[in-house]
């Protein structure tokens, strides 16, 4: 999974969006603060049909309505506007078609500036996009490969909102659990994954490692133009995957696993090898 996978593009020329403080949205007036501010809501560099192509499967997506916009359209948000969710799931529908035995989990889980007019048309907008290729709520543990093959499934929408409850391809947002370690420091982080992935519900549920590190206040303001890739990820990310590549998948292991800029080491490519440990259980209990 990517983190924020939306932000390969967010627009420093719009307003600062609503998810950010008040006295941002003053400073960010400045269009030189703008160009500050992208530096650090910027945490991919692949698009969604590149990241797909590199086995991305999961994508953590935040949304939202331009305030003072006519209309209700709904865009990808962090910090600053990014492109239209309508367009971002087209794309993804592209992938879909030309793949259809591929499986994509899209996890809707901060909402902003949206009314329930928003919401649905928000909803209606993924129901056209997908159409029969959205998985209805099933038990967790129903939905394997097989199913969703057989099903001609391939999308499931996880929404952490209450109007979930009125649509039944909407997956409710308890039943993708993302804890949040919130630090800069990596050796906090991992021991943040590996008491979590203790704590980890057995059935029920799926299950986010969320591997990122997460800028304060005072990091910004010390690297202002070095942004959030070249202070906190670079220097990191080699402890991180190194992290990954001594997990076990299963029940009692990880699921699914996020990271920040997914090509600069290879994440995805490590996270699926994983499977290979169940592979090689199934037959040795054979």
């Amino acid at each position: 999974g990517s983190h924020d996978s939306f932000s390969y593009w967010v627009d420093d020329k719009s307003p600062v969006g609503p998810d950010q403080a008040t006295a941002i949205k003053r400073l960010a007036r400045i269009s030189l603060v703008r160009k500050i501010i992208k530096k650090w809501s910027v945490t991919q560099n692949l698009t969604f049909k590149e990241q797909l192509e590199g086995g991305i499967r999961y994508f953590d997506l935040r949304v939202s309505s331009k305030p003072g916009e006519i209309g209700q359209e709904i865009y990808f948000i962090h910090g600053l506007f990014g492109i239209k969710v309508w367009d971002g799931l087209k794309e993804m529908n592209s992938f879909l078609e030309q793949h259809p035995k591929e499986v994509i989990f899209l996890d809707f889980n901060h909402f902003y500036a949206m009314d329930d007019s928003h919401h649905h048309f928000l909803i209606n907008r993924i129901r056209s996009a997908f159409e029969s290729k959205l998985c209805c709520v099933e038990c967790v543990e129903y939905v394997t490969l097989l199913y969703m093959w057989e099903k001609k499934h391939q999308v499931l929408i996880f929404y952490h909102h209450p109007l979930y409850q009125e649509y039944p391809f909407l997956w409710p947002g308890n039943k993708m659990p993302a804890p949040w370690a919130n630090t800069t420091n990596v050796h906090k982080l991992l021991q943040f994954l590996e008491t979590t992935l203790g704590e980890r519900s057995r059935y029920g549920t799926f299950h986010v490692s969320q591997a990122i590190l997460t800028p304060r206040v005072k990091t910004i303001a010390r690297h202002l133009v070095r942004g959030l890739k070249n202070t906190l990820v670079h220097r990191n990310l080699p402890m991180i995957l190194n992290w990954v590549k001594a997990q076990k998948p299963g029940v009692m292991g990880v699921n699914i696993i996020t990271s920040d800029f997914v090509e600069l080491v290879d994440f995805a490519a490590t996270v699926i090898a994983l499977n290979d440990l169940l592979l090689e259980e199934d037959e040795s209990d054979t």
